[in-house]
C-alpha cells in the first residue's frame, strides 16, 4: 500500500485551536503527540515567562490567541500579540515572557515532542518539579 502501513488506523487530531487555546488556564497541556512532532497549549500570567531554554534537536513553532508578550530569541526580543506566529530553530536560546496586563495564551508545536503524551501541569511551578519526570518517552498519542 502506496504512502504507509496497511493496518494504520490512525485518525490524527482536528479541534478548534483558537477556542481550546483561549480558554486554556493551564501553565502546560500537551493535547496530541505525533510521531514527529507534538501540539501543546500554554498560558502565562502577566509577568510570567516560560524560562531561558534551548531546544537542540527541535523546531518550536509558537502562535499567539491573546495578550501581549516577547518571544527572546538569542536575547532579540520580538514582541507578539494575537495573531502573532513565531518559529524558534533548533539550538537557539528562547524564551517567552508576559509582559503585559492579561494572560498570555498560545499553542506551540515541537518537532520532535519534548514532553510525555498528555502532560498537564496546572502551574509554571509545577512544570519546574515535573521537569525530569515529563521528558518525552517515545509514545506518541496512537
Amino acid at each position: 500500500m502506496a504512502g504507509g502501513k496497511q493496518g494504520n488506523n490512525k485518525k490524527g487530531y482536528r479541534d478548534n485551536i483558537e477556542e481550546l487555546t483561549l480558554n486554556n488556564e493551564d501553565f502546560r497541556r500537551v493535547l496530541y503527540t505525533g510521531q514527529n512532532i507534538q501540539l501543546v497549549l500554554m498560558t502565562l500570567k502577566p509577568g510570567e515567562e516560560i524560562g531561558e531554554e534551548v531546544h537542540e534537536d527541535k523546531d518550536q513553532f509558537f502562535r499567539f490567541e491573546s495578550g501581549t508578550g516577547e518571544v527572546r530569541i538569542n536575547d532579540k526580543a520580538n514582541p507578539v500579540e494575537d495573531g502573532i506566529a513565531v518559529i524558534v530553530p533548533a539550538g537557539a536560546k528562547h524564551n517567552v515572557v508576559n509582559t503585559g496586563d492579561d494572560p498570555l495564551t498560545m499553542y506551540t508545536l515541537y518537532g520532535p515532542p519534548d514532553h510525555k503524551d498528555k502532560t498537564v501541569h496546572k502551574t509554571k511551578a509545577q512544570a519546574e518539579k515535573d521537569h525530569d519526570n515529563d521528558e518525552y518517552d517515545g509514545k506518541p498519542t496512537e
